[in-house]
């Protein structure tokens, strides 16, 4: 393998491969998130949103090239728009659901997650074994020699619009009329309605605007890395969205930072396994899952007020 060619330089470079292609479903999920709790919603469904993308997006990207004659340099491209559809109508039922009278936020994200699971679960049985159209790559690495360094700088497009889309979207919550709303019908419900903004309908389109976004994730998963599509391709990352949006203090562009942290730490398992180390491979493994667990332990004690935190977030409808 390249990296036992290379040695122990095999690590960094896996870790900054894992890190760029890694982080953009992280990205994605955490984005999604973040627009949703700015307006003062939580939406744990990203999880069962992040399958249904995966799924759709693959399924998609198949039918298209296999079956209906669509070049397969197109056919990927309408699997991302239909990840990003098929998470704007769970979109929708979750913010139809999460807005009805003494509903918890909590409940109706775990009944979503089972939901799009399923979903994604029982259409995509039939797509595990065929193999899909994948995404283009912007090679980085031209520039070098090193077969280990260009394949660590190949990236996938949506990559590059989520960097890109995370600055927007600060700008967005703060120099833009909307963003004013978003942020009101967050911080003070009341105060929006003296406005005269509609409370429903901010959040309604900010839920199906983050689905939108985490559907796109999905697509980033079974499109480009790992490339499948399997029922277990999301290990949990639209849940731990919820956590990397609280670490980045509901800043999108720290959301970027910090889904390149999260990928990071998700690389550092294979990186160190492809130089033959597999002592503490589990431990590697699960280090997004710790980071979770610590940044939930840290940032949610009844204690603390959280600086960035939208203050009607998570607060039952009347």
């Amino acid at each position: 393998m390249a990296a036992e060619a290379i040695g122990w330089w095999g690590v960094p470079l896996g870790i900054l491969a894992g890190t760029l292609r890694g982080s953009a479903p992280f990205l994605f999920v955490s984005l999604g998130e973040c627009l949703t709790e700015k307006s003062g919603k939580i939406n744990l469904g990203l999880e069962g949103t992040l399958l249904t993308g995966a799924m759709s997006a693959y399924a998609i990207s198949y039918l298209a090239s296999d079956k209906w004659g669509i070049p397969a340099t197109i056919s990927p491209w309408l699997g991302v728009l239909v990840a990003g559809c098929a998470g704007m109508i769970l979109g929708f039922i979750h913010a139809w659901l999460s807005q009805q009278p003494k509903v918890n936020d909590i409940a109706v994200g775990i009944a979503m997650i089972i939901f799009g699971s399923g979903i994604a679960f029982f259409f995509g049985k039939a797509f595990i074994q065929p193999k899909a159209p994948q995404l283009p790559t912007i090679d980085l690495g031209n520039w070098s020699s090193m077969p280990a360094l260009q394949s660590a700088l190949k990236i996938s497009p949506l990559f590059i619009f989520g960097v890109v889309l995370a600055p927007l979207m600060a700008w967005f919550f703060k120099s833009t009329r909307w963003g004013l709303f978003v942020r009101a019908v967050g911080d003070s419900p009341d105060a929006a309605l003296a406005m005269g903004v509609s409370i429903k309908r901010v959040r309604m389109l900010c839920i199906i605007a983050g689905s939108f976004l985490a559907g796109i994730g999905g697509a980033c998963l079974s499109l480009y890395y790992p490339g499948l599509w399997s029922e277990s391709i999301s290990s949990g990352q639209g849940l731990m969205a919820v956590a990397l949006v609280i670490f980045a203090r509901w800043n999108p562009v720290q959301c970027l930072w910090a889904s390149l942290f999260f990928g990071g730490a998700q690389a550092i398992g294979p990186a160190l396994q492809s130089v033959g180390v597999d002592q503490g491979r589990y431990l590697f493994n699960a280090m997004p899952y710790i980071l979770t667990l610590l940044i939930m332990i840290i940032t949610c004690s009844p204690k603390k007020t959280l600086s960035g935190a939208p203050g009607a977030l998570g607060t039952i409808n009347g």
